[in-house]
């Protein structure tokens, strides 16, 4: 089986302890979809942990963490099969000379996006509208990726690079609407 690294995610445990954690609905379809999802602390010996994982997974959270840039970058240097999902999505998007606005309405919300037919996305998903959930407090205004989707009200919704094997960001939640195409997707380029 191949396996899958999800980066971790800093938090404090309800007793005030500083832990790293992963989202659970991520390593479960990572799993159902046919890969070993395992959680990867990034210190600065980050690329020993990358090189044992066959695809990476940028999650969602509040904060880059100290060494997300650098192992992002190893990850596409490396054409490693890389996944961005929200926040990992604005870490892709930054990295390649985007910005970041902050914007209100996209918390807790459904809304359709309009996919690029001639696109990774497109070609996994097949289809030119999707419904998909927000849950995040910023976007990507600008980046030097290749956009793939954008909202109604035009913000960047996905993004790509079509010259490496996948290097794919959403800035939805695939892993809460059940969208295991783009999972298999990058399983299947491995």
């Amino acid at each position: 089986m191949k396996i899958i690294g999800i980066i971790t995610r800093n938090s404090i445990s309800e007793e005030g302890h500083k832990i790293d954690y992963i989202y659970s609905n991520i390593a479960k379809i990572v799993y159902d979809c046919g890969a070993i999802p395992i959680g990867l602390v990034l210190t600065e010996n980050y690329k020993k942990v990358i090189d044992i994982c066959d695809g990476i997974i940028f999650g969602g959270g509040d904060n880059f963490g100290k060494y997300d840039a650098e192992a992002l970058i190893y990850c596409y240097e490396k054409n490693i099969p890389t996944l961005g999902i929200c926040l990992g999505m604005q870490l892709m998007g930054s990295v390649f000379e985007g910005k970041l606005i902050n914007i209100d309405g996209h918390k807790k919300t459904y809304h359709e996006i309009i996919i690029d037919k001639n696109s990774k996305l497109y070609t996994i998903l097949k289809k030119e509208k999707i419904l998909v959930n927000s849950r995040h407090k910023s976007v990507l205004k600008n980046t030097d990726l290749d956009v793939s989707s954008k909202s109604y009200d035009g913000y960047i919704e996905s993004i790509e690079d079509k010259n490496k094997k996948f290097f794919v960001g959403v800035q939805w939640h695939p892993e809460d609407i059940k969208m295991r195409e783009l999972f298999r997707e990058m399983i299947k380029t491995i």
